[in-house]
């Protein structure tokens, strides 16, 4: 009976559950004991650029154009190759367009490059620096990706007409969400398929030291997964590109207000609020539920480490083991109802939180 591990079987279980409850309450879908746990041991945070760190709202901010040619024919040829896209960078270039845009024949998007088509009869290319020529316009193009805007050439019949400038500017509070990590020792990193310049003026605006940019969705879970062997490594994503990293790192985290489904389904944590606050919040609320579990391991095991000596040379008879055992048990079960204590986002309003299909513990 002293050996009895009634405390400590139910030393975990009562933790998680009050835990993911009151997750739940404050916006945060953890799918299971093994997220909560693998969340409250992360160290290191790596952030997905758009949609995650930035409002996922881009605008044209600037349009260079060679001798001779106008700003409206450049964003007309560019939005004329866009017209059937869902990319963000197309909903900005189509939003900066007066009047009717034309639509390109013959459209081909060439993977991490840009796209081409015909245009009155004559062909037509859009895309980045490095697979256009960027050297006509080599000063404007410098200029817009030091300001942390994207740089996007049109190159009409074989000639760049002009350079147009896309900026996705930060979540407001990004700055001091990347402040509230750094305070509670984390390691954080960006991570985007944007050049270095642009995201290396984005990272210093938000505060972010580490940065890897010109990256593919492989790209990104490679670079996860090297930074997992240094620490426990949470990939931040919103979008389909982010799903082979947020498989990937440790622990998987969604932007479930703004991301896809393939990202939240893919992530073993979802933050269903549209506050990056949410995201440090949760990681102390994690972190105080994995000290509450680990709390309770270590006074079951103590409990029964004295017990058992004092029974087997009879200082302590049956009775009174039984009685210790149930007020381990009721010591236990008060200590893990305290991981239920989350408080809502310090000015935010509790998220609700949509179903998912996958509510197991992620692997």
């Amino acid at each position: 009976m002293a050996a009895s591990p009634c405390a400590l079987a139910i030393s975990i279980p009562v933790t998680v559950v009050a835990a993911i409850g009151a997750a739940s309450k404050i916006g945060v879908l953890v799918k299971g004991g093994a997220a909560l746990e693998g969340l409250g041991r992360v160290r290191g945070v790596a952030l997905d650029k758009t949609g995650t760190l930035t409002r996922n709202q881009p605008s044209v901010v600037d349009v260079a154009t060679t001798d001779g040619i106008s700003r409206e024919r450049v964003l007309g040829l560019a939005a004329a190759l866009e017209a059937r896209s869902e990319h963000p960078l197309a909903r900005a270039i189509l939003a900066a367009v007066d009047g009717d845009i034309a639509s390109a024949t013959d459209v081909e998007a060439v993977t991490g490059a840009g796209l081409t088509g015909q245009v009155d009869g004559r062909t037509a290319r859009l895309g980045r620096p490095g697979w256009l020529d960027s050297s006509p316009l080599a000063g404007d193009v410098e200029r817009m990706q030091h300001s942390g805007a994207t740089a996007v050439l049109v190159e009409d019949d074989g000639q760049v007409i002009g350079a147009i400038a896309v900026r996705d500017e930060l979540r407001p509070e990004a700055r001091e969400v990347i402040t509230r990590l750094h305070s509670g020792g984390y390691h954080v990193a960006m991570l985007t398929g944007d050049n270095q310049a642009t995201a290396a003026a984005l990272a210093a605006e938000a505060g972010i030291d580490s940065v890897h940019a010109e990256l593919r969705p492989e790209d990104k879970a490679r670079i996860v997964g090297e930074l997992g062997h240094q620490r426990s490594m949470a990939m931040v994503g919103d979008g389909v590109n982010d799903a082979p990293a947020l498989a990937t790192a440790d622990l998987g985290i969604a932007m479930g207000a703004m991301g896809t489904d393939v990202a939240i389904e893919t992530a073993d944590v979802a933050l269903m609020g549209e506050d990056l606050r949410h995201l440090p919040h949760t990681l102390d609320h994690a972190r105080r539920a994995r000290r509450i579990m680990l709390q309770n391991v270590g006074l079951s095991l103590a409990i029964i480490t004295v017990l058992m000596p004092l029974a087997l040379f009879g200082i302590l008879g049956l009775a009174a083991v039984v009685l210790v055992h149930e007020v381990a048990e009721v010591v236990v079960i008060a200590n893990g109802v305290r991981a239920g204590r989350a408080k809502p986002l310090p000015g935010g309003k509790p998220a609700a939180v949509r179903p998912t299909t996958t509510v197991g513990a992620s692997a």
